[in-house]
């Protein structure tokens, strides 16, 4: 698919992302710090939180989760706008490598659980070309964050995309 139907495809879906970003934030924050518990690693209010049930119940969790569920909302939102998909995208990766000092490798494994999730809790819509477009999509949101990084001088950022 090339790139003009992906924004296309995506786009004539951005009406279902209130409900990816509702639905899912929970779903998406604890399997990420569940399987990649060093994760964890970067958020003082919840680095010492084993249990999911106790990761549930968190706001500041749930909040950050809505927060990255919400800025990919932008980002599909604004897919006709190159401009201010980078602009976000910029926002987000200079502030990760900056002020909070996170592996650019937790991006491309976030990456993964969203997809996995998303297909899971939404079966009927992520169909195989669906998941495919939202494969390419975070690609190119991996791609931008971590160009991001490099812009600042993080010099650890794998060559590879998601």
């Amino acid at each position: 698919m090339k790139t003009g139907h992906l924004i296309h495809f995506v786009s004539r879906r951005a009406d279902l992302c209130p409900d990816f970003v509702d639905k899912s934030c929970d779903s998406i924050s604890i399997r990420f710090f569940v399987n990649f518990p060093s994760a964890k690693q970067y958020f003082s209010q919840f680095q010492d939180m084993e249990d999911p049930e106790e990761m549930e119940q968190s706001s500041q969790l749930r909040q950050h989760a809505c927060r990255v569920m919400n800025a990919i909302n932008t980002v599909v939102e604004n897919l006709n706008d190159p401009e201010k998909v980078s602009s976000v995208l910029a926002l987000v990766g200079k502030a990760h490598a900056i002020k909070h000092k996170v592996e650019p490798i937790y991006f491309k494994i976030l990456s993964g659980v969203i997809l996995e999730v998303l297909s899971e809790d939404f079966p009927d819509f992520f169909t195989a070309e669906v998941q495919l477009v939202w494969t390419k999509l975070m690609g190119a949101l991996y791609w931008h964050v971590t160009g991001a990084y490099t812009d600042v001088g993080w010099l650890q950022v794998s060559s590879s995309a998601v």
